[in-house]
């Protein structure tokens, strides 16, 4: 039996699976974000110029609050739940909003290094990426 320091790290394949069905989610918002952006358009199509100032924006907030809202409520996100894994403090408590939003941004130089961030965790002990390092969290498996 496991002492409750002592969960399993969740596998890489769990952590990308999960993150396949978040961006299903996050694409139906995007959607949803740039229809309501089009609508305060006139129904127009956005100009380059709109594109940047306005949608790009809006949908990096939108991303950013998505994942800061599930993760310091409970630790998953919907695509967590499905593939059962949770993030939590180092400590094994959920995490803050401050933790989220360095998540988030240190998982930009994990992904735009060729992934090597997230591959990271093949040849971790504890199976951590770049930005579990960084923000002092874990991807844990639950029953």
């Amino acid at each position: 039996s496991k002492q409750n320091n002592q969960v399993e790290p969740a596998s890489l394949f769990r952590r990308l699976a999960a993150m396949v069905y978040d961006g299903f989610l996050l694409a139906a918002l995007w959607f949803l974000a740039t229809g309501a952006i089009v609508a305060l358009n006139g129904g127009n199509a956005l100009s380059p110029l709109q594109s940047q100032l306005i949608l790009f924006p809006t949908i990096v907030l939108l991303t950013a609050a998505f994942y800061t809202w599930f993760w310091t409520h409970g630790g998953q996100t919907l695509g967590m739940k499905t593939w059962k894994i949770r993030l939590v403090t180092s400590g094994g408590k959920v995490i803050t909003r401050h933790q989220a939003l360095t998540r988030i941004l240190a998982s930009i130089p994990s992904i735009a290094c060729l992934g090597i961030g997230y591959m990271w965790a093949i040849f971790d002990r504890k199976k951590r990426t770049w930005h579990d390092h960084l923000s002092h969290t874990r991807v844990v498996k639950i029953d």
